[in-house]
């Protein structure tokens, strides 16, 4: 038994330093970098209207891959399959406005926070909705599947009789606020400025009450995801957003896109 145990020990060992050295050669000759998203998400990630993606994250991602001297490879998928399209090695990590939790890296491993956004309700003008329980007691609120949003909204507010409605999409959420089948949604704050707020479609709508924190639930920063283990990447991605943060790169994709300082140093 003792020696079949050693066996085990060992051979597990094995495996394990044929792994590492395995992620470090990846890192080491890495030529291409896919990164994994949900492209309904302005003015993080989006598409014109000739299909091509644009935001603030594939501008950042843009410049990490220039930075490490790779080419950058874009992989769509709905923003709940993230974590297992990447564990499934789909794609080499995440870049879609994940938020880092204690609840996520139980799954996977994060970079260093590059940016953190402010959580908050959409309603229509004049409804007087407040993110509270009271408030919202039988009303209908719109969350995208798989956020920090959707954690909150159900641990929160679904309980106490609050109707909460999860989405593929993040444009499925704002379809249905603009045609009155939902009373609010719940989003960053300026995922909903941008995305919906400022434009045609959200005319008629505002934010409603402050915006909402949580840092168990909700988060304290926005990173890319990584495998489990898969250090020899995670250190070099780390390394090109520092780099990208200490020149100032980051702050300037910023100011394109948001209204308010969001890069964490």
């Amino acid at each position: 038994m003792k020696v079949q145990l050693r066996n085990n020990v060992a051979v597990a060992l094995v495996a394990a330093i044929a792994l590492g050295a395995a992620s470090s050669a990846f890192a080491a000759d890495l030529k291409v970098l896919r990164f994994g998203l949900e492209a309904s998400y302005a003015p993080f990630e989006s598409k014109t209207a000739t299909g091509q993606l644009q935001g603030f994250d594939i501008d950042v991602g843009n410049a990490v891959c220039e930075k490490l001297k790779v080419k950058c490879v874009w992989v769509e998928n709905d923003f709940d399959g993230l974590i297992p399209a990447l564990q499934a090695r789909k794609f080499d990590a995440i870049n879609s406005d994940m938020t880092i939790t204690d609840q996520r890296k139980q799954a996977i491993d994060f970079t260093n926070p590059i940016y953190t956004i402010p959580n908050q309700l959409i309603a229509k003008k004049g409804s007087g909705l407040q993110p509270t329980t009271a408030s919202l007691k039988g009303k209908h609120v719109g969350v995208l599947q798989g956020t920090i949003q959707e954690t909150y909204a159900k641990a929160k507010w679904a309980s106490a009789g609050v109707d909460v409605v999860s989405y593929q999409t993040q444009d499925q959420v704002y379809a249905d606020l603009a045609s009155s089948r939902l009373d609010a949604a719940f989003q960053d704050s300026e995922a909903a400025s941008k995305g919906f707020l400022k434009r045609a479609q959200g005319a008629g709508f505002d934010f409603a009450g402050p915006t909402v924190s949580d840092p168990k639930l909700l988060g304290s920063g926005v990173g890319y995801g990584v495998r489990k283990g898969d250090k020899a990447l995670l250190d070099k991605l780390n390394g090109a957003l520092d780099a990208l943060k200490a020149d100032g790169s980051i702050d300037k994709i910023a100011a394109k896109y948001f209204d308010v300082k969001v890069v964490l140093k």
